[in-house]
């Protein structure tokens, strides 16, 4: 049984990582700030689901879960250089899967200092806490939106990808560059997974998702930008879930083939690997506004505006490497989804 950190636990997906590692039987701590990006009793109940019973006010305390009896959490900044060191001293993990960050492309342009503490500083305190206490294997979140202005699709590890047109773009690219230095100076293994716009029940309330939901519950208008002219690669939790399950059971090595006078992105001659982890199969807004209107039973209310700052028109994962490497099977299509998020949705909005 191996040892795993995962930070961000009380986040969206850190919360459905630590449900499967835990149930397939690993040794899981927990760690999250709790912030108040979006309403934190959020990520209380996620908490409280996982049998973690914690309050807003309560830091760093180990707390057991009284669900898993492999589980622990504790509440902490990973911007605390001090404090991630002590906690991997104390516990000395075999696997270290990253996922806490500042998310949301759109609140970058407001508040960029977020950025910049929560996915660079507490980043390399994660990387540095792994360089010395000798683990195993890194697994980090990057994201689609580091392809940033490019437009060939599908969207492949191969593509340049030194165009972000946001800042939290560029943040997730610094974590790619950074992860691959502390894999060639150090022999750390580390795999970046660049998710592609996840969905599903406990989501984030500031994805479309969520938005759509709550505001077709209340007969208020979702706002639909570029005139609905965009396309995502929707992607289900249970899918992403699985995928980071497969991508752990094997740390990268380095790849023999490197050819540094046509280097490949998401290869090294050093333990470093980056792959896309998507559903490859984008959905027009407008046909998952739809789906999403069957799956409620009720019909939306649209407010057309423009392209917003720092969005990009279209997503679609060429996610060929990881069904080579890993067996990755995407299972779920939008209206299975949806219909799962929605039931989610008011289950969790009537218990309120």
């Amino acid at each position: 049984m191996n040892k795993v950190l995962i930070t961000g636990t009380a986040g969206f997906i850190g919360f459905h990582v630590a449900n499967k590692f835990l149930q397939e039987g690993q040794e899981v701590v927990g760690i999250d700030s709790i912030n108040d990006y979006y309403n934190p009793q959020l990520k209380l109940d996620r908490l409280a689901e996982a049998g973690i019973k914690t309050t807003f006010s309560e830091w760093r305390t180990m707390i057991s879960s009284t669900k898993y009896n492999n589980y622990r959490f504790i509440r902490a900044k990973l911007e605390d250089k001090k404090e991630v060191q002590g906690l991997f001293a104390r516990e000395h993990f075999d696997l270290v899967i990253h996922l806490a960050a500042q998310p949301g492309v759109r609140y970058s342009l407001k508040n960029p200092d977020a950025y910049i503490e929560s996915n660079i500083v507490a980043f390399l305190n994660i990387l540095e806490a792994c360089r010395y206490n000798k683990v195993g294997h890194l697994i980090f979140a990057s994201s689609s939106s580091v392809y940033g202005l490019n437009t060939e699709m599908p969207l492949a590890t191969s593509h340049n990808v030194d165009h972000p047109v946001s800042l939290y773009a560029a943040t997730k690219k610094s974590n790619e560059l950074m992860a691959h230095t502390y894999s060639h100076l150090f022999g750390l293994p580390t795999t970046g997974l660049r998710f592609f716009t996840v969905y599903g029940p406990w989501g984030r309330p500031d994805m479309a998702t969520q938005l759509f939901a709550n505001a077709i519950d209340k007969g208020e208008a979702i706002k639909i930008f570029n005139e609905g002219k965009l396309s995502r690669d929707f992607t289900y939790i249970d899918d992403i879930v699985e995928g980071i399950y497969q991508v752990s059971k094997t740390p990268p090595k380095d790849n023999p083939r490197w050819d540094s006078t046509h280097p490949d992105p998401a290869s090294s001659p050093a333990p470093y690997r980056i792959y896309n982890i998507g559903n490859s199969a984008p959905v027009q807004l407008m046909d998952f506004i739809r789906s999403m209107e069957r799956a409620m039973g009720k019909e939306a209310i649209k407010e057309y505006l423009p392209m917003q700052p720092g969005d990009v028109v279209d997503t679609y994962a060429d996610v060929t490497p990881l069904e080579r490497e890993f067996n990755y099977r995407p299972k779920t299509g939008i209206d299975e989804g949806l219909a799962n998020f929605v039931a989610w949705h008011r289950k969790y909005v009537n218990s309120q």
